[in-house]
């Protein structure tokens, strides 16, 4: 009894989605598979990348600059949520190539200060993460003193216009954002309902494929939430997305090891997805399609 999931989280109903998808086998033609991501113009060993996490003291005394360590020795993509500009300083200096995700501060001028900072600071990505604009309560939220507030499609525009850099939404859960972030000019979004921040939140891989049917081939999609190993990952690419965000799976690991129980993470869960891709005949990435996952989407 103990162990029962409150009605309506989102974390739950994410999870036992992933766990619903069930993979079919392919076997003639079968390669050592290729993990490796291209991502705007870079490449990378794995699809496997850190979720936009923040605060991670309590984890380790260097936090997020020790994952962004972690992020480097895996040859993965390093994602940074909230946090001050020295600590982005730190983060980027490790040389992990890092995505700095914004809070949507009720100050426009703040969120285009940051943007030019994580310019300054040699990010590959900056974006903001709107679904962090309100509390439970429908009031603007307020962290760690901040107060926050909701975007609109000008102020988006506003912010790609900002930026030389390649521009991500955080928090894309339906077809009419994900087409509003096109029309926004935006380059990359996270399809995410924040780690279960509104109860009933549909699961992102249950929605996946009708936003890929708006994004089509236009921009990156990604995914977090609940993606804890290979077969969460190979299940996620297989309906669209270009990789996976993997946050709390990391933390422990942190806790315990640090950057190298970080990196050995990201290695043991690219290693399954690796072994389903042999086991699916996907070749690389690109190869793992929609065909390849059994479930009620289908």
């Amino acid at each position: 009894m103990g162990n029962q999931a409150r009605p309506g989280d989102a974390n739950h109903i994410t999870r036992e989605y992933f766990d619903s998808l069930l993979l079919e086998m392919r076997h003639i033609d079968s390669v050592i598979p290729d993990t490796k991501l291209t991502l705007y113009g870079e490449t990378f060993s794995t699809p496997v990348m850190m979720a936009a996490l923040s605060h991670l003291e309590r984890c380790h005394p260097e936090g997020m600059t020790e994952l962004a360590r972690g992020a480097k020795a895996a040859d993965s993509v390093m994602w940074a949520g909230m946090g001050d500009d020295a600590e982005l300083e730190r983060i980027t200096a490790t040389g992990a190539r890092t995505v700095k995700i914004i809070k949507p501060y009720a100050s426009n001028d703040e969120i285009l200060r940051k943007i030019a900072h994580a310019e300054q600071c040699g990010c590959m990505a900056v974006g903001v993460d709107l679904d962090h604009a309100f509390n439970g309560r429908g009031e603007r939220d307020v962290i760690l003193n901040l107060e926050m507030d909701g975007k609109s499609l000008a102020d988006v525009t506003r912010f790609v216009k900002a930026t030389k850099l390649p521009f991500i939404i955080k928090g894309v859960l339906s077809t009419q954002d994900a087409q509003k972030c096109i029309d926004a000019g935006v380059r990359g979004i996270v399809v995410s309902h924040h780690h279960g921040i509104m109860d009933f939140a549909v699961p992102p891989l249950m929605i996946l494929p009708k936003i890929m049917e708006v994004i089509g081939d236009k921009m990156p999609v990604f995914v977090d939430c609940s993606v804890e190993n290979g077969y969460d990952v190979f299940k996620a690419i297989a309906l669209g997305a270009s990789a996976v965000s993997a946050g709390r799976v990391m933390m422990g690991p942190l806790s315990e090891s640090g950057a190298d129980g970080v990196a050995k993470t990201v290695r043991d869960i690219t290693a399954q997805l690796a072994g389903a891709m042999a086991r699916t005949c996907a070749h690389n990435i690109a190869q793992i399609e929609p065909s390849m996952v059994w479930g009620s989407w289908r």
